[in-house]
């Protein structure tokens, strides 16, 4: 989701990942443990510099999330 130019508030961004995840059954754990591990991931992002933090509002930065995603698996380097 972050990878585009849109930005995002926390709220509506975690809103998305759990739909997403509760579709992919792998939501466990309570909705409120699973907000904190996907703030502090987030802000995680945010320190290594692959998202921008604006007052409340995400967007992320492609060029750097393209390297946490490094090589496709398989590939080779």
């Amino acid at each position: 989701m972050l990878s585009g130019k849109a930005t995002f508030e926390f709220k509506p961004l975690f809103d998305v990942v759990y739909s997403n995840l509760k579709a992919r059954h792998v939501a466990n754990g309570s909705e409120e443990m699973l907000r904190l591990r996907v703030y502090e991931k987030l802000q995680n992002l945010v320190n290594r510099g692959m998202v921008e933090k604006a007052n409340k509002k995400y967007r992320g930065i492609a060029s750097a999330l393209a390297r946490l995603q490094g090589p496709a698996a398989g590939s080779p380097e």
